[in-house]
């Protein structure tokens, strides 16, 4: 039989290895499920996003910055837009956009109140597939926010869209939007509406196109004049598209259609009682719901259009709906048969390239959702554009913003000024980038498309995102805010991840990052460590609830926080980095000095965790043998704040093991190194020794020694602890009976432990880090886990779970939390998912069951999903869970198989 194909032979693959030079990435699912509630949105004089620019505005308000819309599809600046609008006859408003709470509306902050799935996409994006579900009924907006605004409490659970007998009886509509590309600038567009009632319904389906309005604030002396498009209707049915010098587009229905136009300009007249356009944003919703004629222009031609076709749904039965956005100059194809080809073409192709990718997953349901959520990586992409100076100062054709606006949020990124394609945590919830969050996103991209990885990783350290001082963007409400520095290891796996799917090392990238991160890492060690001691006191990096106090805040004692985890991040920054110089001096011998840097850096870091200060105590608490963060107070004490929670696990992932030809291959590091740890031997004392290599003569790098590593490893694998069935806690269990209390100046802070939503909001919105389960540093685990195996060898086993007398291999240790992971989302021998909860719809319905949600968090006992649904984000990354893993470059990366 011929050997299988490897990703690259597929067409998909040949598709993504032009992608540049033929432009598929020029069309694409770039448009976010919310633009309205954002910072960029707001140009309140407090900073009131949420109530600035309400879900009410949405529809009447041109956006300033961006544009959203379901199932939004677009060019890569966002020039032109087409998503899908709908109106089920009863609805008060057309259903254009995905509806959610603001953050003070519900009782754990915001959230998405709607439901759809990505099913499928390829990363040229030459086919994407989504589901939306919508109610025969009225769309119970009210009553989502009443019943979620009188459930004040935090302890009481939300009020979803399922709860509101929205779906009984199956009265509702599955509307799938597909998207196809003929060619790199020719997108077909097919919607299929299936009635899962008992009745025939009516459903006005209304794909609009439209260009994002750019006209409307004034230029800046050096922009160049902007000539304003335009859309009309031609004599042959379709609708003309022209902007510029670009070459003019053509939108047509391969069925009959009312086309309606309007601009994409704000309803003054509606939200603010002044003049304004005659047929504004909103004119289509109010022809379609209020049935007002004159709402939309009679000149058939605006800046925004929709195709408005109506259609009766029989009971249990479907209608597909098709339309064509491409180059003018295409003869006007309207054949059905032809369009379904490609579309039939496009989803075989992707079939191959899933088929190659998953040769070895032989478990379908793992391929079904390691396939979702792929798609939702893909789907995931936003054009995400920010001027934060002119943001800052206001357009010259609007009125100037308040004042106080340039001290307040974000006046000190003014060099920010983003304009590009970026992979978003989640499109409603997150509809900005996250600095650690992106860099969890490229090493799950790395698996499809790793030139779209290190391109990413690239761009958060170009001089448009990264600070002038060094410092990396955090995310939009706060760009000065601290993430995790986890860029080193995404951008080193990358590296590694690329190298097994092309066969090639592309050091030109790795050195390329290398040198910005190196400017970030001189941040960190300048900004973040108060006394020059390394010790960090990083914030509240990503863990926002996950101790007593506000770690980004003023602290009420006074004094200051020193952060295991804060701490050991830069510990594995440092080794990450000795690694990346490591691999380039393969060809640059001059970069042996730098890792050799970072070697020492390392090392007094690793110091530093066991005598902070020089005075013998540290982070390690030689009687619990746990790391804690530790108050250092005015007066001089040292208060070890004994939570046991995730921060005193990261420590576990700072490691990094040298193969035995380290002197062979680069003799000055391995001298140097040699010299250091003879001359200090306070700094050697704290790792494991240089002169005892383990198995194969490889040396281990770690902060942790085999009996530290080892009691970590026992909290750890306890499941009355951290472990649960489907992963790590982020707080021990044990806190449940027994919670850490602090009493200071008459007040008590405390931490227990919550496996679901935490009852309080010590970093405020929706913090949660008080017991669910999350993907980030689980991942990071296992890849710990995998790395102390190559070192420790076959012999070396601990008890998993701890008092089960079973005991495993740390490379089994991690295949064994890879599974319980998993095992949140796939199909348990009950036939259940974990992530679906106790809703008898999700997990019983076959319309439901399979489509996989993949959310921010999950409950720390049952698994069921929690916070964001769409966190694709870091949640992805259960997609390299499912995928089998391969030695490369001196460490193991999931790999698509070789052909």
């Amino acid at each position: 039989m011929p050997a299988s194909p490897c990703l690259t032979d597929t067409e998909e693959g040949r598709r993504l290895a032009a992608v540049e030079a033929e432009g598929w990435h020029r069309w694409g699912p770039y448009l976010s499920e919310r633009q309205w509630g954002t910072v960029r949105e707001d140009y309140s004089e407090g900073g009131t996003a949420w109530d600035y620019l309400p879900h009410d505005h949405a529809r009447s308000r041109a956006y300033r910055w961006g544009e959203d819309g379901i199932a939004g599809f677009g060019d890569d600046r966002q020039l032109w837009c087409l998503a899908l609008a709908l109106w089920n006859g009863r609805d008060p408003i057309l259903k254009e956009r995905m509806f959610g709470l603001t953050n003070s509306e519900g009782n754990h902050g915001e959230d998405v109140k709607e439901l759809w799935w990505y099913l499928d996409a390829t990363p040229t994006h030459s086919y994407m597939r989504m589901l939306y579900k919508y109610p025969h009924a009225a769309f119970p907006y009210a009553d989502l926010v009443a019943e979620n605004g009188r459930r004040k409490g935090r302890n009481l659970p939300e009020y979803e869209i399922a709860d509101t007998g929205a779906f009984e009886g199956g009265r509702y509509h599955d509307v799938t939007v597909e998207y196809a590309k003929a060619a790199p600038d020719d997108v077909l567009m097919r919607i299929t509406i299936a009635n899962r009632g008992p009745e025939a319904a009516d459903l006005h389906v209304l794909p609009q196109l439209w260009a994002r309005n750019t006209w409307s604030w004034g230029r800046e002396s050096w922009e160049p004049e902007q000539p304003r498009p335009l859309l009309r209707l031609t004599e042959t049915g379709a609708v003309e598209a022209t902007r510029g010098r670009a070459s003019p587009l053509r939108f047509a229905s391969l069925q009959p259609a009312a086309f309606l136009f309007c601009e994409n300009e704000t309803n003054t007249r509606r939200l603010f009682g002044t003049p304004g356009p005659a047929h504004p944003k909103d004119a289509i919703n109010d022809r379609i719901v209020e049935g007002r004629h004159d709402a939309v222009s009679p000149l058939s031609e605006g800046t925004k259009c929709a195709a408005w076709t109506t259609v009766t749904v029989p009971a249990g039965g479907s209608v597909s709906l098709r339309f064509r956005l491409g180059p003018a100059a295409n003869p006007d194809e309207r054949d059905i048969a032809a369009f379904d080809a490609v579309m039939a073409r496009r989803l075989a192709e992707a079939d191959a390239f899933y088929a190659a990718l998953q040769r070895d997953v032989a478990d379908p349901d793992a391929r079904l959702v390691q396939r979702q959520a792929l798609a939702g990586m893909l789907w995931s992409k936003q054009f995400y554009h920010f001027d934060v100076r002119r943001w800052l100062s206001g357009d010259p054709a609007q009125p100037a913003p308040p004042e106080a606006r340039r001290h307040g949020r974000d006046s000190d990124w003014t060099h920010l000024n983003n304009a590009d394609i970026v992979s978003m945590p989640d499109k409603w919830e997150y509809p900005w980038y996250a600095a650690w969050d992106l860099a969890f996103h490229c090493v799950t991209f790395a698996l499809i498309d790793p030139a779209f990885a290190k391109g990413q990783l690239i761009l958060l350290t170009r001089e448009w995102y990264m600070h002038p001082n060094g410092q990396l963007p955090a995310y939009e409400w706060a760009f000065g805010d601290v993430n995790p520095p986890v860029h080193a290891w995404a951008a080193l796996r990358v590296y590694r991840m690329d190298q097994a799917m092309t066969g090639k090392a592309d050091r030109a990238f790795l050195e390329r990052v290398f040198h910005k991160l190196m400017l970030n890492f001189t941040w960190w060690v300048n900004r973040k460590d108060a006394g020059d001691r390394n010790v960090f006191q990083g914030g509240f990096l990503g863990l926002d609830n996950i101790g007593i106090f506000d770690r980004s805040a003023t602290l009420p004692t006074g004094g200051t926080l020193d952060q295991a985890d804060g701490t050991a991040w830069m510990a594995m920054y440092s080794l990450n980095l000795m690694r990346i110089a490591l691999e380039l001096a393969v060809e640059d011998p001059v970069y042996e000095d730098i890792a050799t840097k970072f070697f020492e850096h390392f090392l007094t870091i690793a110091e530093a965790m066991t005598h902070v200060g020089g005075d013998g105590s540290g982070l390690w608490d030689e009687t619990d043998e746990f790391y804690y963060d530790v108050l250092s107070l005015p007066d001089g004490r040292q208060v070890p704040l004994r939570v046991r929670s995730l921060v005193g696990l990261i420590p576990l992932c700072a490691v990094e093991v040298l193969d035995e030809n380290l002197s062979e291959r680069f003799p000055a590091f391995a001298r140097r190194a040699r010299w250091l740890l003879g001359h200090r031997p306070d700094l050697a004392a704290q790792v494991s020794r240089w002169e005892e290599p383990g198995r194969g003569n490889r040396v281990l790098l770690s902060l942790l020694r085999r009996h530290r590593m080892k009691a970590l490893l026992r909290r750890m694998l306890d499941e009355s602890e951290f472990l649960s069935p489907h992963g790590v806690r982020s707080v021990s269990k044990a806190h449940a009976a027994a919670p850490f209390r602090f009493p200071w100046d008459g007040q008590t802070f405390a931490v227990d432990y919550e496996p679901a939503e935490s009852t309080t909001a010590v970093f405020g919105g929706n913090s949660n880090w008080r017991g669910p389960i999350w993907l980030p540093i689980n991942y990071l685990l296992v890849e710990a886990l995998t790395e102390f195996g190559r070192f420790y060898g076959p012999e070396f086993k601990i008890e998993c779970p701890a008092g089960s007398g079973r005991y495993l291999t740390l490379p089994e240790i991690a295949d064994e939390l890879s599974t319980r992971l998993t095992r949140l989302v796939l199909r348990g021998p009950d036939g259940r998912r974990p992530v679906l909860g106790d809703v008898p719809l999700f997990q019983d319905d076959p319309h439901f069951r399979d489509h996989v949600p993949f959310h921010e968090y999950f409950h720390g006992d049952t698994g069921a999903g929690l916070g964001a649904a769409h966190q694709t984000g870091w949640t992805g990354l259960l997609a390299l869970l499912l995928q089998p893993r391969r030695d490369v470059g001196g460490g193991q990366v999931p790999a698509a198989p070789e052909g």
